[in-house]
């Protein structure tokens, strides 16, 4: 058999890739071949599987056996397509063997629709590997696209078992249209080594960085508050485009309310058009972009373990990376480390849009990004749906049509989190000009309030998307959805008031605040909407506008509280912090904005807790151009 020789040597001979046809042969070179067959006439030789030919006895000067190795050229193209061979005069052992590759036009995934049933060269990246009854699925990226590659052994059978995820590879195959979309059919796929891999990484990696890169957008609205956040944003854009372009898919978490789907839906939408905008993959979207609801303002281990367990078992099935965790209206506090540090040992990435109160330090080194207003001297008025939907429209592939189809949003967001912010006239203006009224925008900030309260843990795609009107497809159902909604929603907090008001205990504070308790363990409608949170917000509501403000409202159970102030302001993640501190073993945590926010604590120090906690209040600076800041946090 054929073996190189370690010495210098003066002959040269060509050795067919096994994707190269007849064309590729030509006269007069010197060519590797292994006898096939062995007849009176002469012997059939194989340059490779589909390029054979006969050595006419005449020319034969030895006797050779199936198997033998051949150096042979080209003697004649016959009629019939047949190719005839004679001895080249070179002895195998000794030669120097050249590869001869097709010439085939090396392209990027952006070129596939120009070769449809035209074989073509790609190099790229193995982004993920899937094995179905039938092919073996690669995705290849190229930081152009991804396209969908599959390579047939047998019927469910792993082709190229030696090839796995972050390969960069050499593909040789058609592009052919399946179900709608491109796939290239492989012919041949090699793993590059060294020098060559290093490369063709490099290119790859040069333009996944180029295409990651945010749309060059301006702010809806001119503020202020936006500016220094803004090149924040844009690296967010960066890091999810880059995740997608990278194969990586992408887990959106987000508080389940208002603000917290204004945030999330639209960036989900982003995505999944960013994703279908680089994917030959039709159901990409689908299994790329994952948007996940939670219940507390924090992201609990628990959440975070369902997560990360979900995010493996895609990896042992279907070949996926692991995901870039993006958390929206929550994410910020000390609550959220045992998840990201449990997420850390697994190198999850983590990026963060909220404006809840953080605590920086203890977050700073467990997360991509992190963008918070007040990490810039602003506050919770300016909501994490303002800041996503500036986010979605950077991310977007058409941004004009985000921008249009999302210029409400940002006012919703707003008024579900009662933002007193100076630009939230101009949002509400925007929206105004989509044909919203700021009744219209409050209907459905209730509205999704009440669709969050009774999802639970779904994340209801397509009502929400229908409350919302977000890619919503029959604006009338939209209306009367959101009217039906609305209605339910306000029906249930004023029978939720009857139950509650009359069970509200008030006293004076010692810095001139009205406090409002009332025990919504026993003394509201359990289990039902509205929860908690909302119920303390409408009771607190009620009695500012009642008796006016300074006031404090707490809602109290069994093992939390829930806050609210208007005119005062209320320190409420500094006076977890001091529970913490002053309460031994009484379990204090929790958080929330400066002046609304939510407390956990062990049953039995209730007393002490909120007797402690009410202290504090009566310490607390009263701020007369505060603002309103209910909102429904549990």
């Amino acid at each position: 058999m054929f073996n190189m020789s370690d010495s210098d040597v003066a002959s040269v001979v060509y050795d067919l890739d096994p994707a190269c046809s007849v064309d590729d042969v030509q006269s007069g070179r010197p060519y590797l071949a292994t006898v096939n067959g062995v007849v009176k006439y002469g012997v059939f030789v194989d340059l490779t599987e589909s390029v054979s030919g006969l050595v006419h006895e005449s020319a034969l000067a030895d006797s050779y056996e199936v198997g033998d190795d051949l150096v042979v050229e080209l003697d004649e193209r016959k009629a019939n397509g047949d190719l005839a061979f004679v001895p080249a005069g070179i002895e195998p052992i000794g030669a120097t063997l050249e590869r001869v590759t097709p010439d085939y036009d090396v392209i990027t995934t952006g070129q596939l629709e120009t070769y449809l049933e035209t074989t073509i060269q790609l190099e790229a990246e193995i982004a993920q590997v899937r094995q179905t009854g039938g092919p073996t699925i690669f995705q290849l990226l190229d930081g152009h696209g991804i396209v969908p590659a599959a390579a047939f052994e047998s019927a469910g059978v792993r082709a190229y078992p030696e090839v796995d995820v972050g390969d960069v590879v050499r593909v040789i195959g058609s592009v052919e249209r399946h179900e709608e979309s491109l796939q290239l059919e492989i012919d041949e796929l090699t793993v590059l080594e060294s020098q060559e891999a290093a490369e063709t990484q490099a290119t790859i990696d040069d333009a996944v960085a180029e295409r990651a890169a945010p749309n060059d957008v301006d702010p809806l609205v001119e503020w202020s508050a936006l500016d220094e956040m803004w090149p924040e944003l844009e690296r967010v854009a960066t890091l999810l485009r880059k995740s997608i372009l990278e194969g990586r898919p992408v887990s959106v978490r987000h508080h389940a309310d208002g603000d917290g789907m204004c945030a999330s839906v639209p960036l989900q939408r982003a995505l999944e058009r960013f994703v279908a905008d680089v994917s030959e993959d039709p159901e990409a979207p689908d299994h790329a972009i994952r948007r996940l609801p939670s219940k507390a303002p924090f992201y609990e281990l628990e959440d975070a373990t369902r997560d990360l367990t979900q995010a493996l078992e895609d990896r042992a099935r279907h070949g996926q990376k692991l995901p870039l965790v993006c958390m929206l209206d929550n994410g910020s506090t000390e609550e959220d480390v045992p998840s990201y540090e449990t997420l850390e040992h697994y190198d999850v990435p983590i990026v963060v849009v909220d404006h809840h109160h953080p605590d920086p330090d203890a977050v700073a080194h467990l997360v991509e990004e992190h963008v918070n207003p007040y990490l810039h001297g602003e506050d919770y008025a300016v909501t994490t749906g303002m800041l996503c939907v500036e986010l979605a429209r950077m991310v977007d592939p058409e941004p004009q049509e985000t921008t249009d189809e999302l210029a409400h949003v940002p006012a919703v967001a707003g008024l579900c989190d009662r933002s007193d912010a100076d630009a939230m006239a101009d949002y509400i203006d925007l929206a105004d000009e989509s044909g919203y009224d700021e009744d219209d925008l409050r209907d459905v900030g209730e509205a999704l309030d009440y669709t969050a309260h009774w999802l639970r843990y779904d994340d209801g795609r397509h009502l929400v998307d229908d409350v919302l009107n977000v890619g919503c497809d029959d604006p009338e159902r939209h209306e009367e959805l959101v009217d039906l909604l609305a209605e339910r929603s306000r029906e249930a907090i004023d029978t939720q008031l009857d139950a509650a008001l009359p069970h509200v205990e008030s006293e004076d504070l010692e810095n001139g605040a009205s406090l409002y308790r009332i025990d919504v363990e026993n003394h509201a409608h359990r289990f039902t909407y509205p929860a908690p949170g909302k119920t303390t917000g409408a009771v607190h509501d009620h009695m500012v506008e009642e008796h006016g403000e300074p006031a404090i409202s707490i809602g109290f159970g069994p093992d939390f509280a829930v806050l609210r102030s208007d005119g005062v302001r209320l320190d409420i993640p500094e006076m977890v912090s001091e529970l913490t501190d002053d309460i031994v073993g009484g379990g204090v945590s929790g958080g929330g904005h400066l002046v609304v926010g939510s407390i956990k604590y062990v049953e039995g120090r209730r007393e002490e807790v909120l007797d402690s906690l009410v202290e504090k209040m009566a310490a607390a600076e009263i701020d007369e151009d505060l603002g309103t800041t209910t909102t429904a946090i549990e």
